[in-house]
């Protein structure tokens, strides 16, 4: 098989455990606090990487710049509230099943920004996509809005902001960074998902942090697996296909990361959850599917 069939199903697997790994890693470190480590971590090796590999750097300021911005919203932004709401509290498979909402969002606005048309088989697929994601979150937000669970809806808003910070971020790679070297590009990146995180720690939290052999195989994980592999996978499909095909590969995330939160912390995985799940994954095959086969 070519890396191009390959290449979504293996970021989906990848990408799918950033939400367990949110809560896991919230019990040694801060949320914000690991994240600026787990960015200080990534954008060494990804020098170092660079180096190595003979990466070509931009050759102008702009085009570095672009690279930076695309930072602050598909790292720094995304993730930062992301880990930020799980740790206050958001159980992680309604985190997941809010960023199933991206792919509609990023539909909704790359034809007014990008000139990019979706076919009827696309818009049936992300419509489906949608309502399989609406199934499976709305009795969640129902149990929020009585009270039978404990969660803030503020942390929900915040994780909702989240996800259009990456719907955004996509849609500016797609505009701005078609050109360059996928490697320097993701350095520059995490450049700037440290430009907007450091502040937020210094204003939101402690940098509480316990060093343990749990944490650096947390930091591993996040740093080798998510920040390098599953970006780099990310970049990649991005520049290879539609954005909103790209994006729709996020409907796939949430029933994974639901399946792995009730498997390690033991959160409900429901009947609406589960046909939820099916509907959306019918969704992403219209959407990703090729006229014609």
């Amino acid at each position: 098989m070519t890396l191009d069939r390959l290449a979504p199903a293996i970021f989906v697997l990848l990408w799918s455990t950033g939400w367990v790994m949110a809560k896991y890693a919230a019990i040694y470190a801060d949320p914000l606090t690991f994240l600026v480590l787990r960015y200080l971590f990534a954008a060494v090796l990804f020098i170092g990487f660079c180096i190595l590999t003979g990466a070509v750097w931009p050759k102008n300021w702009t085009m570095a710049g672009h690279a930076v911005i695309s930072g602050v919203f598909l790292h720094g932004l995304y993730l930062g509230a992301v880990w930020w709401a799980i740790g206050q509290g958001v159980p992680a498979a309604i985190s997941g099943i809010i960023a199933g909402l991206q792919p509609l969002m990023t539909a909704v606005v790359a034809p007014a920004l990008i000139g990019e048309d979706l076919s009827t088989q696309q818009k049936i697929g992300l419509g489906l996509g949608f309502l399989g994601i609406a199934l499976a979150v709305v009795p969640k937000v129902l149990t929020i809005d009585t009270g039978a669970t404990p969660i803030h809806m503020f942390p929900v808003v915040v994780n909702v902001l989240g996800m259009a910070a990456a719907a955004y971020g996509t849609i500016y790679q797609k505009q701005y960074l078609q050109d360059g070297d996928i490697r320097s590009i993701a350095t520059l990146q995490y450049v700037g998902a440290l430009i907007v995180t450091i502040p937020a720690v210094l204003l939101l939290e402690n940098m509480r942090v316990i060093w343990s052999i749990q944490l650096f195989a947390a930091l591993g994980w996040a740093v080798l697996v998510l920040s390098m592999g599953a970006v780099a996978l990310l970049l990649y499909l991005i520049r290879r296909g539609q954005v909103s095909k790209a994006a729709s590969l996020i409907y796939l995330v949430p029933p994974l990361a639901a399946v792995q939160a009730w498997l390690l912390f033991d959160e409900p995985l429901t009947l609406p959850m589960i046909i939820g799940t099916v509907i959306a994954v019918a969704g992403v095959y219209l959407t990703n599917r090729r006229a014609g086969e």
